[in-house]
């Protein structure tokens, strides 16, 4: 497999860079009832906003976003993800897609109303460079919203505790909720078509070891699955 350009600054994604097919398959699969986007809601309305989605991967939600924002601009590492995410937006007028890293936002100052990233590369220590570029680029008023797995509680939590020991759960609440930031825990599910999508998902996003031994005692095509999204007025 050839290895995808690298923008300097940005941490390789293990799934979406390599398997952007399969990570379609999980994008659809992934919060079948919108409760991720009802908990943001009810912090802070994105209706005519300036909305930054960052590391929009290969544009899946700018669509949604841009059905009420007044502008709405992805950015993402990855130049292939980009291309993709424009050519999916191309009828909007209001979409932007820009590469680029979030310690390095191609935004002006004070740009943004509203700032999304969802399992982008916020796991707590190492992202302050990405924080101090949203107090650059949020405008007053403004508020950001982080989503990122939840691993004390659910199957998927239980899962990603295991294939990923070195993300401490109680060190990412520490490092959220000391600089200002507040949790809604969402649960809000995997739901798949069928087995074997659930399956490809799981090997991307899982060493195989993991991805096997979940596959071998999981049953079904629905998965309990709880985030975490975090919130910050600025």
């Amino acid at each position: 497999m050839t290895r995808p350009p690298r923008r300097v600054g940005a941490t390789p994604s293990p799934n979406i860079w390599h398997h952007p097919a399969t990570y379609e398959i999980e994008n659809r699969a992934a919060d079948p009832h919108g409760r991720i986007e009802a908990a943001m809601a009810s912090v802070s309305s994105w209706a005519d906003a300036r909305f930054l989605d960052i590391g929009c991967g290969s544009g899946f939600h700018l669509p949604r976003w841009a059905a009420t924002a007044a502008s709405v601009t992805g950015v993402e590492p990855h130049p292939d993800l980009a291309a993709l995410a424009r050519r999916r937006t191309r009828t909007l007028r209001n979409v932007a897609v820009e590469v680029g890293t979030a310690q390095q936002l191609p935004l002006a100052d004070a740009s943004v109303d509203i700032a999304h990233a969802r399992w982008a590369y916020f796991f707590g220590p190492g992202c302050e460079p990405g924080l101090a570029e949203l107090d650059r680029v949020m405008a007053r008023a403004g508020t950001a919203f982080v989503i990122d797995n939840d691993a004390t509680r659910s199957t998927f939590g239980a899962w990603f505790a295991r294939g990923y020991p070195e993300i401490d759960p109680a060190e990412v609440e520490r490092f959220f909720s000391t600089r200002g930031w507040t949790r809604i825990p969402v649960d809000m599910g995997w739901s798949f078509t069928s087995r074997a999508d659930l399956e490809a998902v799981v090997r991307i996003e899982f060493n195989p070891a993991v991805a096997e031994a979940i596959i071998a005692e999981h049953r079904g095509t629905e998965v309990d699955y709880a985030v975490n999204l975090w919130w910050r007025n600025f």
